[in-house]
C-alpha cells in the first residue's frame, strides 16, 4: 500500500465546520483543501442535531476533497465545550535501577501515575503535559533523565472531557494556540483566546508549558442573540448587523451613523444608530472578559503574561475587540492569524477561522509525523462520506 502523506484537520464548531487538508514531501508541508460551512447542530460542544451536523461536515468534507483531488479516510476532530476541564496533578514512582539513575522508563512510569490518581470514570483523558519533575524533593527540574535519585515526582497538567461527549474522537483544546503563537509567546506567557459560537476556549502558556485550558459557556451567539432582543429583530438579521457594523468601542462612533436594517432584510424598514449596537455588543463582550480575568487571576496570572492575549475563531473579528482587551484584561492584545510556513493555498488559510484546523496539523507533525500513525483515528469504512460522519458522530450526542 503507497504511504498515505496527507493530515487533514477538521474544526467541528457551534456555528461551522472548517476543514483544512495538508499534503507533506520530503521538503513541505503543502495545504491542498479548505472548506468551511456554516451549522447550527450542536450547543456548547454537544450534538443537538445529528442529521444538520453530518449533512454540515459531509459538505464540508466534499467541497475539501474536490478541491484536493483526494478522498479523506482519516482525521484529527477537534471539539471543544464546557465540559473540556484542565486541572493539576502528581505522580510519585520509586526510581526502579538499583543505582537510583533515571531512564525514559522512570519518566513514563510517573506520567502514568500522574494519569491514573485524577481522571474519574466518566471522563476521559485528553492530553498529559508535563510542567517539571522532582528528584528526591529538588524541584523544578525539566528533564529528569540521567539524574540520579531513589524518588521522582512529576507536576503535570491534564486536560480531560466527559466520556459521553467524547467517545471515539481524536480531540485537541490547544490546536489553536499551536497555530497563532509562536514558541517564543509560549515561552513568555500567552493566553490564546478563541472566541466561537457557542462557548469561548481559553489556553494559557508559560516557559512553553500549559498553565490551563478552559472552556466559556458563552461566545459569539450570544452577543447575536443580545442584538436581536436589543433591536427586535429576527436572528439572522442580528448576525449580519453583528459582523457587518458590530464593535466593541460605542464611544468611537459618531451618534449620527444609522443603520438602515432594509438593507439587509427587504421586511425591516427601521433605520438604527450604530452605537446602539455597539454598546449592546460591550455589555456582553465585557462579561466575557470578566470571566477570562477571573480564571486569570485563579493561576495567578491576571495582567502578568508578557505576550499578552492572542484572539482567534469568528468572534475575534470583531471592530475594536483587541483595544478593550487591552484595557479590561491590562495584556497586550491582537488577532492572531496563523503561523505558518506552509506551502499552497496558505491564502486560504490566513484567517482566525481556520486557527483550530491548522493547529491540528501541526500538532500532528509535532506527534507522529506521516504515515498511518496512532494519532490519526479512521474513519468508519463503511462507504460514503455521509455514513462515515454519521458513524462518527453517533457518540456524539446527548
Amino acid at each position: 500500500m503507497a504511504r498515505d502523506n496527507s493530515i487533514i484537520g477538521i474544526d467541528v464548531g457551534n456555528s461551522k465546520v472548517s476543514i483544512v487538508i495538508a499534503t507533506l514531501t520530503e521538503t513541505e508541508t503543502h495545504i491542498t483543501g479548505v472548506a468551511t460551512v456554516n451549522h447550527s447542530g450542536l450547543r456548547h460542544g454537544v450534538v443537538t442535531d445529528l442529521e444538520e451536523t453530518v449533512s454540515a461536515i459531509s459538505h464540508a468534507l466534499e467541497d475539501a476533497e474536490r478541491m484536493a483531488g483526494t478522498t479523506i479516510h482519516h482525521a484529527l476532530v477537534a471539539i471543544n465545550g464546557k465540559h473540556i476541564e484542565s486541572q493539576e496533578v502528581k505522580g510519585v514512582i520509586a526510581v526502579a535501577k538499583p543505582t537510583g539513575q533515571i531512564d525514559q522508563n522512570d519518566v513514563l512510569r510517573v506520567l502514568d501515575a500522574a494519569k491514573t490518581t485524577a481522571v474519574p470514570q466518566n471522563r476521559e483523558l485528553l492530553h498529559l503535559f508535563p510542567r517539571h519533575f522532582l528528584v528526591d524533593g529538588h524541584d523544578d527540574i525539566r528533564d529528569p533523565i540521567g539524574l540520579t535519585g531513589i524518588r521522582l515526582e512529576a507536576d503535570a497538567i491534564i486536560v480531560s472531557a466527559a466520556t459521553t461527549a467524547m467517545r471515539n474522537l481524536e480531540k485537541t483544546v490547544t490546536a489553536a494556540a499551536k497555530a497563532v503563537t509562536t514558541k517564543k509567546q509560549r515561552e513568555s506567557g500567552v493566553v490564546v483566546i478563541d472566541i466561537g459560537a457557542g462557548g469561548v476556549s481559553l489556553v494559557v502558556y508559560e516557559e512553553g508549558q500549559l498553565l490551563l485550558a478552559k472552556c466559556l459557556p458563552i461566545g459569539s451567539m450570544h452577543i447575536t442573540n443580545d442584538i436581536a432582543i436589543g433591536l427586535r429583530t429576527n436572528l439572522d438579521v442580528a448576525e449580519m448587523i453583528k459582523i457587518k457594523y458590530g464593535s466593541t468601542l460605542p464611544d468611537k462612533i459618531r451618534e449620527s451613523e444609522m443603520i438602515n436594517l432594509s438593507v439587509l432584510d427587504p421586511g425591516e424598514t427601521e433605520r438604527i444608530p450604530r452605537r446602539q449596537v455597539a454598546e449592546i455588543i460591550e455589555a456582553r463582550v465585557s462579561e466575557i472578559f470578566q470571566h477570562i480575568k477571573a480564571e486569570l487571576e485563579g493561576i495567578g496570572k491576571d495582567g502578568l503574561l508578557p505576550a499578552g492575549a492572542v484572539f482567534t475563531g469568528g468572534g475575534s473579528l470583531l471592530e475594536g475587540l483587541p483595544e478593550m482587551a487591552r484595557h479590561t484584561l491590562r495584556l497586550p492584545s491582537a488577532v492572531g492569524y496563523p503561523v505558518v510556513s506552509f506551502s499552497g493555498m496558505i491564502d486560504k488559510i490566513d484567517s482566525p477561522l481556520y486557527a483550530t484546523s491548522v493547529g491540528l496539523i501541526l500538532w500532528a507533525l509535532e506527534e507522529g509525523g506521516t504515515g498511518s500513525g496512532s494519532w490519526r483515528p479512521d474513519f468508519r469504512k463503511i462507504g460514503g462520506v455521509f455514513d462515515r460522519i454519521k458513524g462518527i458522530l453517533k457518540n456524539f450526542t446527548n
